[in-house]
């Protein structure tokens, strides 16, 4: 057998290589000193489409995006120092949320390693504990490999973000493209055999008051998470991740639960007696107050991360497996049986949702629940949205209807504001093809706005949607219910604000602002349907809150309606 011949390639040569092997095709950073030679092999190259963002943080968000619309391995890249450290937000929310991006960055030349170098930052100190796997590679030979491991890690077991932090000197040294096919890494082993599905299967017999709790950890497993419902006749609710997993119309979806959950969902928390949660991590605004949390419930964990059994809610039966195939396990177990005794509890949650919908008061001026409404009309429920974070966020996730997990796209676990609109333009490059929503508030859409000549410079078509309640929302909600309304640098006057409309234009996007309810839903329309990236601007009441709502701290059926 003849020996393939080996190509002399230079550090970055390799990189891009590495990177074609993956099959990645685009890439999203920020150029500077020590990512220089990375930069003139990238300008050579026929093959790799690179995305120069306005910010390392919205490349970082963006590559977020992508891979969460995709599914695939997004990858990232900032120069060393400052726009290496400018990555450090989106990690950290790539981290929190359990997305697979490899970030690459520069790093001083290795004879300045250590002396506090011009734009020297530590990176692989700074983000271990918000990586997989974080390794400064310090000999060329090695390159190759560690990429591969990169790959193999933030795409498998619980999936997540990886650092390669590379000297500029690294990038111009030689050697031979031998791309490994395997890497040496200590893999999670998961999957239960068929004894614990059948433990399960009879806790679900048991059940009178089953609750099917789905997270982000279960974004790809919606079918079997349907399968599962039908067949038990349970009702489903989620984390703000897990929206989408089972679709907003199936009549067995009872909302969103925690803190801005639905009145029934967390109700149904309270008084369920068997509890099958799915790729969650029971995070406290999930749960309020852990220790009053389905206190009469048996708890089934299923989770391919083995470190959230136990972490903040004690389980009774703990399942160490992938959410589609744990699901499809207990399904070849259960298929034929007949569960009709849980016909009294589906009746309950149907008094706990006419008692408690979701409402608000349609007068005055356009409420911000109006708008997602509109968004609902005029994207027929087919759009990705990306959101920010604030009260948009809850109201977003109370009454935008998506067809699937990866439709709807926020920070959940960090909460990082300037966050949805850099990922609507990742979800656009990765799909272009779709309809993509961005959803911001007038403070979000500030922390990274320059985005905006990023989407329009590749005419990516993003609706970006402003919801302008003149304020940061959610912290004036918690100083009004909370602070006996002591507005600490929490409203914007009308000369505190830029002129929004005036920005996008700037920037080469049409734009227009809806002031009246009239107004909304034809105006909304329009600018869905006209080609090219679309602004639209909503001012909205200022006074409006997100309800229900559940006090830090308090259990979740303390939930205040009004």
């Amino acid at each position: 057998m003849k020996e393939k011949e080996l190509e002399l390639l230079s550090g970055s040569e390799i990189i891009l290589r590495a990177l074609e092997e993956e099959n990645v095709d685009l890439v999203f950073g920020y150029p500077g000193g020590a990512v220089l030679p990375l930069y003139d092999a990238i300008y050579k190259s026929d093959k790799l489409r690179h995305i120069l963002t306005r910010h390392e943080q919205g490349a970082g968000h963006a590559a977020d995006g992508y891979a969460r619309a995709s599914g695939r391995t997004a990858v990232a890249i900032a120069t060393s120092g400052p726009g290496a450290t400018n990555l450090v937000t989106a990690i950290a929310n790539a981290h929190m949320d359990s997305v697979p991006i490899v970030f690459i960055t520069g790093q001083v030349a290795r004879r300045y390693l250590g002396k506090q170098s011009f734009q020297e930052a530590a990176m692989v100190e700074i983000v271990r504990p918000i990586t997989k796997y974080a390794v400064q590679v310090t000999d060329v030979e090695d390159l190759a490999y560690e990429i591969r491991k990169a790959f193999r890690l933030a795409s498998t077991g619980r999936k997540g973000p990886v650092l390669i932090d590379v000297p500029k000197d690294v990038t111009v040294d030689k050697a031979y493209f031998d791309y490994p096919n395997e890497v040496s890494y200590k893999k999670d082993r998961w999957g239960e055999g068929e004894g614990k599905y059948r433990q399960v299967a009879e806790l679900l017999k048991e059940a009178r008051k089953p609750l099917i709790f789905v997270g982000g950890g279960a974004k790809d497993a919606g079918d079997e998470v349907r399968e599962v419902a039908e067949r038990l006749k349970a009702p489903v609710t989620y984390s703000l991740m897990g929206k989408g997993v089972l679709g907003d119309e199936h009549p067995l979806n009872i909302g969103m639960i925690g803190m801005h959950g639905t009145g029934a969902a967390n109700y149904a928390v309270a008084e369920c007696d068997v509890m099958l949660a799915v790729g969650v991590r029971f995070d406290d605004r999930e749960t309020g107050d852990e220790a009053n949390f389905a206190t009469g419930a048996r708890i089934i964990h299923l989770d391919i991360d083995r470190k959230e059994f136990n972490k903040n809610v004690r389980n009774t039966l703990s399942l160490h497996d992938d959410s589609a195939v744990g699901l499809f396990k207990l399904l070849k177990i259960i298929r034929d049986e007949e569960y009709s005794h849980q016909d009294h509890w589906i009746q309950q949650i149907a008094g706990w949702q006419e008692k408690h919908p979701l409402t608000y008061a349609r007068s005055g001026a356009i409420k911000p629940q109006e708008v997602m409404e509109a968004i609902n009309a005029a994207s027929q429920g087919r759009a990705y949205v990306a959101t920010d974070v604030g009260q948009h966020q809850m109201w977003a996730a109370q009454y935008i209807q998506v067809p699937s997990a990866r439709h709807f796209i926020t920070s959940g676990g960090l909460g990082t504001m300037g966050f949805g609109l850099p990922a609507a333009m990742g979800i656009q490059a990765a799909l272009p093809e779709e309809l993509v929503v961005a959803v911001a508030g007038d403070g979000g859409l500030q922390m990274n706005s320059q985005e905006m000549m990023t989407i329009r410079a590749n005419n990516l078509p993003v609706k970006i949607v402003l919801v302008n309640n003149k304020s940061l929302g959610m912290v004036r909600q918690w100083q009004k219910l909370f602070f006996e309304e002591r507005y600490s640098h929490t409203l914007f006057q009308e000369d505190d604000q830029p002129n929004f409309v005036m920005l996008a234009e700037s920037y080469g996007i049409m734009s227009r602002r809806i002031e009246k309810r009239e107004d909304l839903y034809a105006e909304m329309e329009k600018a869905f349907q006209a080609p090219g990236p679309q602004f639209i601007e909503v001012v909205t009441d200022d006074e409006e809150n997100v309800f229900p709502m559940v006090p830090a701290g308090k259990p979740n059926d303390s939930m205040i309606f009004e």
